[in-house]
């Protein structure tokens, strides 16, 4: 119950930016903008000043990247042979691929914020900095086998998660404690306020992309994709942890990013590369909503 209780204003904020978005406030432009203000400035901000000022120590980097390279391998693996089994349309398949692996940053720095403070944020960024470029090439790859589109420029896709925002305040932020940099006080009475607006506005933005429209046309592909992201991703990955005898901080900042729901960049990339847009479009909203109780239960039953 504390665990839920703790994630009450994680999921309380994707629900008022959801409810704002409907009453058309403060208007229909503003959520794209305040979506992509917080990708490319509040979110760096944040982790650049809590990856910089976090405590030294504990980040056991050999094994979360053992264990991220594991355990989405393990999951694409597990995709691909249900392919191959069911045979899908390749643009339904990618999208189920995409809503299988990817998650939500926001949500789950957010959830691990209200849960253990800061503490476990520097072994959360190393996850994700990880992550994020890996499951980038892993989408790629799977639109390059299963889209409908030819895909060009992937020199340009693969600047872009070379040059994620994200990726870059990681390096950053673990850069800086290393080198024991610190910021003067007028440095950090700016960026300070502004990784503190980064979680709220996120969820927000978050609950403000939710097309619940898109949830009329739920299939099973969207429930086989669920069931993959938010039920045996976390199984799997508690398979991997105790198989390595990972330590707790690594288990349990993986076990929560394992549980999160797919990403709203999902449905750009279905977009771009031939997925099927519509399908992804409802992959992403359904599971945002099935988190609010996913999460919760894998968190208390696994950890």
């Amino acid at each position: 119950m504390s665990v839920s209780l703790a994630l009450v204003p994680v999921f309380g904020l994707i629900v008022l930016g959801y409810l704002l978005r409907r009453m058309g406030f403060p208007g229909d432009s503003f959520w794209p903008q305040a979506e992509k203000f917080t990708y490319f400035l509040l979110f760096p901000a944040m982790l650049i000043y809590k990856l910089t000022n976090a405590e030294r120590g504990g980040v056991e980097l050999g094994d979360i990247t053992i264990i991220v390279i594991m355990f989405l391998l393990t999951v694409s693996t597990l995709l691909v042979v249900m392919q191959l089994i069911l045979k899908w349309p390749g643009a339904v398949f990618t999208s189920i691929y995409q809503g299988g692996i990817r998650f939500n940053s926001y949500v789950g720095l957010a959830a691990i914020s209200e849960l253990f403070g800061d503490a476990y944020l520097p072994s959360a960024a190393v996850a994700m900095a990880i992550m994020i470029p890996l499951i980038n090439l892993l989408c790629i790859l799977a639109f390059s086998i299963w889209g409908e589109r030819e895909i060009k420029g992937l020199s340009g896709i693969f600047k872009a998660v070379a040059t994620n925002p994200l990726i870059v305040a990681c390096v950053v932020g673990i850069t800086f404690n290393m080198l024991g940099v610190r910021f003067y006080a007028v440095i950090d009475g700016m960026i300070k306020p502004l990784s503190q607006l980064a979680l709220p506005m996120g969820l927000m933005a978050v609950g403000a992309g939710l097309n619940l429209k898109a949830l009329r046309g739920a299939s099973t592909s969207f429930a086989v994709s669920s069931v993959i992201k938010l039920l045996v991703f976390p199984l799997v990955s508690l398979a991997i942890l105790r198989l390595l005898g990972a330590d707790e901080v690594t288990s349990t900042v993986v076990i929560l990013l394992s549980c999160l729901p797919t990403a709203s960049s999902s449905y750009i990339l279905a977009r771009q590369l031939g997925g099927d847009a519509d399908l992804m479009a409802t992959i992403v909203s359904g599971q945002t909503l099935l988190a609010i109780a996913t999460i919760p239960l894998m968190v208390v039953w696994i950890i």
